[in-house]
């Protein structure tokens, strides 16, 4: 199977917001542990949320297996890792060629996340680029150039700030 459906799931998807099945009180202590510490062990999770290893290796994997976990990741100091200009560009596109546009920003440099709006304009890119020339010549170069972006507009980040992040429990 390409599409690698779970057997337990519903041959529907489930509709924009919604999970496969609903989370727990348990369930989003989990999330709230992973979003905070990705690496913790499953021994350091289970005792943080009071339950056994058993029942928090099986309730990660079914987190995994519906999609509600998509993976684990490590928080960046992108100055620290050569790329310190960061800037979001607005782009306009012409109508329905936001898949060529969504292909062709997926394969240039420095191009951290995409977002397809409902807005002023069609689509919003955050870049981290080594320096200012770098993002010049994406810019210019190499996004204005993608078959189908109209326009572009940028603005630069001059500092960023860490939330929270989403509170789980």
């Amino acid at each position: 199977m390409t599409d690698q459906v779970s057997a337990r799931e519903s041959p529907r998807a489930p509709g924009a917001g919604r999970s496969v099945r609903p989370l727990d009180r348990t369930d989003r202590l989990i999330l709230g542990e992973l979003v905070r510490d990705a690496r913790t062990s499953i021994r350091a999770l289970a005792e943080r949320v009071h339950v056994s290893r058993a029942n928090a290796y099986a309730r990660v994997d079914r987190l995994v297996a519906d999609g509600v976990v998509t993976g684990f990741s490590a928080n960046i100091d992108h100055e620290r890792a050569g790329l310190g200009t960061s800037a979001y560009v607005s782009l306009s596109i012409e109508q329905n060629s936001w898949r060529e546009v969504s292909a062709g920003l997926g394969r240039l440099p420095y191009v951290e996340h995409v977002s397809m709006l409902g807005a002023d304009f069609d689509v919003l890119v955050l870049v981290r680029a080594p320096d200012n020339a770098a993002l010049r010549d994406l810019v210019l170069d190499r996004i204005q150039a993608i078959p189908g972006v109209r326009t572009t507009r940028t603005w630069l980040v001059f500092d960023e700030l860490q939330g929270p992040g989403a509170d789980w429990s």
